[in-house]
C-alpha cells in the first residue's frame, strides 16, 4: 500500500479460483452459458417470427429469453455450488458424459482414470 493512501492495492493475480461476478457464476461460466443460450434461442425465435413475419419482435424476444436463461442457470448453478468443492459440477459433467458417450479405452485426453483394483506407489517395502 501507498502512505498517502489508505484504500488497499486489489492483487487479482494472486486469486486461487475466478471471483463470482453473477449470481453464483464466474466469468468463464458466464461466457458458456451466454453461448449456450445464443445458439438455442437465436435459432428458435428467428424461425417463430419467419413463420409470423416480424424479425425485429424475434430477435427482442430471444434477448429477453436468452437473458431469463443467464439469470435462471446462475440460479441452478449456485444451487448445486452451495457446500462443494471446487469444480465439483465440472466433475460431475466429466463423469456422466463418460459414461454414457465413452469409448472402450480410456486415454490420458479424458481426464478420467477407470481403474478398479488396488493402486502402488512405486514404492518397494524395503526399508533395511
Amino acid at each position: 500500500m501507498s502512505k498517502g493512501n489508505d484504500i488497499p492495492e486489489i492483487l487479482a493475480d494472486r486469486l486461487n479460483v475466478e471471483p463470482v461476478i453473477l449470481r453464483g457464476l464466474s466469468n468463464s461460466e458466464l461466457v458458456m452459458v451466454i453461448k449456450m443460450a445464443l445458439v438455442v434461442w437465436i435459432p428458435i425465435c428467428l424461425f417463430v417470427a419467419w413463420i409470423l413475419g416480424n424479425f425485429a419482435m424475434g430477435l427482442g424476444v430471444a434477448m429477453v429469453l436468452i437473458l431469463l436463461t443467464v439469470l435462471l442457470a446462475g440460479t441452478l448453478l449456485q444451487k448445486i455450488k452451495r457446500g462443494r468443492p471446487r469444480n465439483y459440477y465440472q466433475h460431475q459433467m466429466k463423469f456422466f458424459w463418460n459414461k454414457f458417450f465413452s469409448k472402450k479405452e480410456c486415454t490420458s485426453r479424458d481426464g478420467i482414470i477407470k481403474h478398479t483394483g488396488g493402486w502402488s506407489l512405486g514404492r518397494s517395502r524395503k526399508w533395511d
